[in-house]
C-alpha cells in the first residue's frame, strides 16, 4: 500500500476577502492547454502529410507515422494512471509532458520517415499522460458533484482540437513549413510545465510496491496487436489472411493472460475490483460506444460533404461545426446541471437515445440531401454525444475510491481510444466495401479499377472523372455513409441499453455553497477546497 503524506492543497487557503484565490484557475488552464495538446496534434499531422512525404519520402511507410502514435498511446494510457496513483500525479503528469515535448522536437528535426516514425512513437508515449493526467488531477482537485462545471471547458477544448487543428496544420505548413507542426507543441508544452509545476501541490505518494512489469507487458502486446488488426485489416492486409489470424491470437492470448495476472499480482496495473462497481463497467462500455461512434462520423462526414455535397476540402473542420457546437452546448448545460441538481442518470440515457436517433437520420443521407438537412442530423448526434462525453468520466471516477482515481480515468479513456479504433475500423470497411460494389455497378470496369487501391478520392481525382463516373462515385458515397451510420445507430442502441442500467449514486462532495459556508467534508480530499 502507499504511504501518503499530504502536502498542502492548491488554493487551499483563501484570501483576506474571502474570495478563491486564482491558482486553481491557472492549474486549470495548464490542464487545458495539456489536454488540447494530446487532442490537436494529429488533427494538424493529418493536414501536413502530404507535404512531410513530398521531402522525406517513404510513401509506403505513410500509416505508420499516425499508427505508431495511436499505438503508443493506447499502450500507455493505463501505465501512466497506475504511476499516478502509485507515485503521485503531479510528477507523473510533468513527465508525460517533458517526453511528449521531447518526441515532437525530435519529430521536427526528423530527416527520413524512419525516424520520424520512431520519434512520434515517444511523443505518442508522452501523450497517453497527457489525458489521463488532466482527468485523474480534476478529479483529485474537484468532488464530483461540482465537476460539472468543467465539462464545458474540456468539451470546448475537444471541438476546437477538432475544428481549428486541420485549419491549423494547414496554415504552418503553407507559412512555416511542416516542421513547425511539431515545434509549436514546445512553447505551449512549456507553459503548461511551468504552470503545474509552480501552483499545483497535491498530496505526495510513495509506494514501495513494486510495478507489475509482467501485467504492463501483457497490457502492451495486447494492445498492441487489437490496434494493429484494426488498423491492418481490409486495407493493409485482407480480414482472413493469416497476419491478422495471428495478431488476433496474440491480441487474445495477451488479455487472458494479462486478466488471470491482475489476480495475482501485489500491484496490479489494472485492478479488477473497478470493475465489480456496476456503474463504472457501464460507463466503460459507454465510453467504448461514444469512441465508437464519435471517430467513425468525424471520418465518415467530411467525406461525404467533399464527395457528394462538393464542399471545400480546406475548411473540412468546418464541416463538423453543427455537430461539434451542439456537442459543446449539450456538454456545458448536462454540466451546470449535475452540479446543481446533483442527478445524472438522464444524460447517459437522452444522450444515447439522442445518438441513436441521429446517427439513424445521417445514414439516411443520399445524394440529393441539402447541407442544412445533414448539419441539422449532425447537431442531433452532437447533442446526444454531449450528454456523454464528460459525464461518462464523471460517473466512472465518482464509483471508485480516491486511490484508484488514476487508474479509473486511465481505463475510462483506454476503453473510448478502443472504441474509436474499431468504430474506424469496422465502419471502414463497411464503407470500402459498399463504395466498391456500387462503382462496380453503376460504374462499370473503370468505376472498378478507380476505387481499386482506394474507396476514397480526393477533389483533384473527382474533377479528373468523367461525369458519368463521378455521378456513380456519389452514389457509391451516399450507399457507403448509410452502411457505416446505420451500424453505428445499432451500436448506439447497445449504449442505451447500459445506460438504463446505471444507477443513480449520489456524487461526492457539496453542490455550489456560498463562501461563508463550511468547507467540504473531511472525506474530501484536501485539494476540493480549493474549487
Amino acid at each position: 500500500m502507499a504511504d501518503t503524506t499530504e502536502a498542502p492543497a492548491v488554493g487551499a487557503d483563501t484570501d483576506a476577502g474571502g474570495k478563491r484565490p486564482k491558482s486553481v484557475r491557472v492549474v486549470l488552464l495548464a490542464l487545458m492547454i495539456a489536454m488540447m495538446l494530446a487532442m490537436l496534434d494529429n488533427m494538424i499531422i493529418g493536414t501536413a502529410m502530404p507535404t512531410i512525404v513530398g521531402e522525406l519520402g517513404g510513401l509506403e511507410h505513410l500509416s505508420w507515422v499516425v499508427t505508431a502514435y495511436t499505438l503508443a498511446t493506447a499502450a500507455s494510457t493505463p501505465l501512466w494512471g497506475k504511476l499516478g496513483d502509485m507515485y503521485g500525479r503531479k510528477g507523473t503528469f510533468m513527465s508525460s509532458i517533458v517526453l511528449f515535448l521531447i518526441g515532437s522536437a525530435l519529430s521536427g528535426m526528423a530527416q527520413n520517415m524512419g525516424e520520424l516514425i520512431g520519434f512520434r512513437a515517444i511523443q505518442g508515449l508522452g501523450a497517453g499522460g497527457l489525458m489521463v493526467g488532466v482527468m485523474a488531477i480534476i478529479g483529485d482537485l474537484i468532488p464530483p458533484r461540482e465537476r460539472g462545471k468543467y465539462q464545458g471547458m474540456m468539451a470546448g477544448v475537444m471541438a476546437l482540437a477538432m475544428i481549428g487543428g486541420p485549419l491549423v496544420g494547414g496554415t504552418i505548413t503553407d507559412h512555416w513549413g511542416w516542421r513547425w507542426a511539431f515545434y509549436i507543441n514546445l512553447p505551449l508544452g512549456v507553459v503548461a510545465l511551468v504552470a503545474v509545476s509552480v501552483v499545483l501541490h497535491l498530496p505526495k505518494k510513495r509506494s514501495e510496491a513494486r510495478i507489475d512489469y509482467l501485467g504492463a507487458a501483457l497490457l502492451t502486446v495486447g494492445i498492441t496487436a487489437i490496434v494493429l488488426v484494426t488498423t491492418w485489416g481490409g486495407t493493409e492486409y485482407a480480414w482472413t489472411s493469416a497476419r491478422i489470424m495471428e495478431l488476433i491470437g496474440i491480441g487474445v492470448a495477451a488479455l487472458v493472460g494479462f486478466v488471470f495476472w491482475q489476480t495475482k499480482a501485489a500491484e496490479p496495473v489494472v485492478p479488477l475490483h473497478i470493475f465489480r462497481s456496476r456503474n463504472f463497467t457501464l460507463m466503460s462500455v459507454i465510453g467504448f460506444i461514444t469512441g465508437f461512434v464519435m471517430f467513425g462520423a468525424t471520418l465518415f462526414l467530411p467525406l461525404y460533404q467533399q464527395s457528394v455535397q462538393g464542399a471545400s476540402a480546406t475548411n473540412s473542420g468546418l464541416l463538423l461545426l453543427p455537430m461539434l457546437g451542439a456537442m459543446l452546448v449539450t456538454s456545458m448545460v448536462a454540466g451546470r446541471v449535475t452540479t446543481n441538481t446533483g442527478r445524472y442518470k438522464v444524460f447517459p440515457i437522452l444522450g444515447s437515445v439522442l445518438m441513436t436517433v441521429g446517427l439513424y437520420l445521417l445514414s439516411t443521407m443520399d445524394t440529393g440531401t441539402s447541407r442544412f438537412t445533414s448539419g441539422v442530423f449532425m447537431a442531433v448526434v452532437g447533442f446526444g454525444m454531449g450528454c456523454l462525453m464528460q459525464i461518462t468520466m464523471l460517473v466512472a471516477q465518482n464509483s471508485v475510491e480516491m486511490k484508484d482515481m488514476g487508474v479509473a480515468s486511465s481505463s475510462t479513456t483506454l476503453f473510448r481510444t478502443l472504441g474509436s479504433s474499431f468504430g474506424v475500423a469496422i465502419m471502414g470497411a463497411l464503407f470500402n466495401n459498399r463504395v466498391q460494389d456500387v462503382m462496380s455497378e453503376r460504374g462499370g470496369a473503370l468505376g472498378s479499377k478507380i476505387t481499386e487501391q482506394s474507396a476514397q478520392l480526393d477533389a483533384k481525382s473527382l474533377e479528373k472523372l468523367p461525369v458519368l463516373v463521378r455521378e456513380a462515385y456519389q452514389h457509391a458515397v451516399s450507399a457507403g455513409t448509410h452502411s457505416a451510420f446505420l451500424l453505428g445507430a445499432v451500436v448506439a442502441v447497445v449504449a442505451l441499453v447500459a445506460a438504463v442500467f446505471v444507477r443513480e449514486v449520489p456524487l461526492k462532495g457539496a453542490g455550489p455553497k456560498a463562501e461563508d459556508e463550511p468547507d467540504a467534508p473531511a472525506a474530501q480530499p484536501p485539494v476540493a477546497e480549493a474549487v
